[in-house]
């Protein structure tokens, strides 16, 4: 979040700016890949107002008729300037606080003497509960357990700096080398390219599992005869846990609400609620084979969205063949597939494999565990149905109607100068006025 004395007068003239609706192909409003975070957030104006009093105190400048915020600064002891320092740092680099705290027990553990696993950081960096061979032949397996919640703390924070590191440092800057200049479009495009990132790791890397399993290719029954999946090998417990700590990410930025809620907030909160149920249950009560396949639909559905979005806000002559690419990508994954998965808990969940609870044993596999896996599962199914009708509208309009706007209400550009304030905003940076008014007018009037 950049701070100069220009990009102020933009915050003015935003600030009375009207709801335009410039929504094309790719910017219909699927909120689950278009994941909020810090570094697209739309600074206030007191947020402002304090950057540029630390800016002032640490570049040892004053302007003229202003507070001498250096004469302040030069009294603060050692500890509050360091402060200050650290304050204005993680303001403009919204990835440096998630820097310190990834840091900080990677340091610790590194410093320590003990290495194994009854370090107490140890828990945090490396996946626990490892079951050593027990015949010639057998792989290594990883139990469950307390502190796989460590795990999925400490790499929620890695994810936090990941994003908003990729986003400031690369993103933005491809961005821009892109030829998009609009600041709405640069956000979207930062959060769709990361988006891309994700999925394009995770959704080969799902499929590469699925591969070596009896799951492959979207196979029911083994979900079920070879249930109660009570240990994993490694490269399956770090992509789950890792799925983990990347929604639990998603969730807080979202919940905490740190950027402006879009049309379909209310969907997206019960997907993410929904998301974080599942895989807390099927981790919980080994139906992670399950969760496995929900992963791969999802993940590779969203890399196909993410991408339309991203050609869209490039204009690139490929938007509209592959927005209609990924129509049959979303609908083969996420209602296809997802779908008969929803039909298996429905009838193999019963009738393959035991059908007992247990608790001794760790078998959840009964009845109540058949109502809450299909309840959750036909859940996450409403929402891709409200998705798929924004989906299909898009493409009708495309096909029949060769309209490529959408009418959701909050669209990408909303945060974009006027002419008239451009206008503005073009005058007030030739004079060197700073201001945090979010009034135009007064803008116009201290030219």
């Amino acid at each position: 979040m950049s701070t100069k004395s220009s990009e102020v007068v933009d915050q003015a003239a935003r600030g009375t700016a009207r709801n335009r609706r410039t929504s094309s192909i790719g910017q219909f409003s699927l909120g689950d890949n278009a994941s909020p975070s810090l570094s697209t957030m739309v600074p206030t104006d007191a947020q402002i107002r304090s950057s540029q009093h630390r800016q002032r105190a640490l570049s040892n400048s004053d302007r003229p008729g202003a507070p001498s915020a250096t004469d302040n600064f030069k009294k603060l002891g050692s500890i509050e300037r360091m402060w200050m320092v650290y304050r204005e740092a993680a303001y403009r680099k919204t990835w440096v606080t998630p820097l310190i705290m990834m840091l900080l027990p990677l340091l610790a553990f590194a410093l320590s003497k003990d290495k194994s696993p009854s370090n107490p950081i140890y828990p945090f960096l490396f996946p626990s509960y490892k079951i050593m061979p027990v015949g010639e032949g057998s792989a290594v397996m990883y139990g469950k357990g307390k502190k796989d919640f460590c795990f999925v703390a400490y790499y929620t924070i890695v994810f936090s700096f990941v994003r908003e590191f990729f986003m400031q440092q690369i993103f933005e800057p491809l961005a821009k080398w892109c030829g998009l200049t609009k600041p709405g479009k640069i956000k979207r495009f930062m959060e769709q390219t990361y988006s891309i990132m994700y999925y394009g790791i995770m959704s080969p890397w799902g499929l590469y599992i699925m591969r070596h399993m009896p799951l492959w290719y979207f196979e029911t029954r083994p979900m079920y005869e070879h249930y109660p999946h009570k240990s994993h090998e490694l490269d399956f417990k770090l992509y789950y846990l890792l799925q983990a700590a990347f929604w639990t990410q998603q969730s807080v930025v979202l919940f905490l609400q740190l950027e402006k809620p879009r049309k379909d907030f209310k969907e997206l909160v019960f997907h993410h609620i929904v998301t974080i149920a599942l895989i807390f249950c099927s981790y919980r009560f080994h139906f992670t084979w399950i969760g496995l396949a929900v992963y791969i639909t999802m993940d590779v559905s969203d890399l196909f969205l993410a991408t339309s979005k991203t050609l869209n806000y490039l204009n690139h002559p490929m938007t509209g063949p592959f927005f209609l690419c990924f129509m049959g990508v979303w609908i083969y994954s996420r209602h296809y597939l997802n779908l008969q998965i929803l039909w298996s808990v429905a009838t193999e969940f019963r009738t393959v494999g035991d059908f007992t609870l247990n608790w001794e044993t760790q078998q959840y596999k009964c009845w109540i565990s058949q109502y809450i896996t299909f309840a959750l599962l036909f859940a996450l199914q409403a929402v891709n149905v409200y998705w798929l009708f924004l989906v299909l509208r898009v493409g009708y309009r495309i096909v029949f109607l060769e309209i490529r706007k959408d009418d959701r209400s909050d669209d990408e550009d909303e945060d974009e100068p006027e002419p008239e304030k451009d206008e503005v905003v073009r005058k007030a940076r030739a004079i060197g006025i700073d201001r945090s008014s979010t009034n135009v007018d007064e803008t116009k009037k201290a030219i």
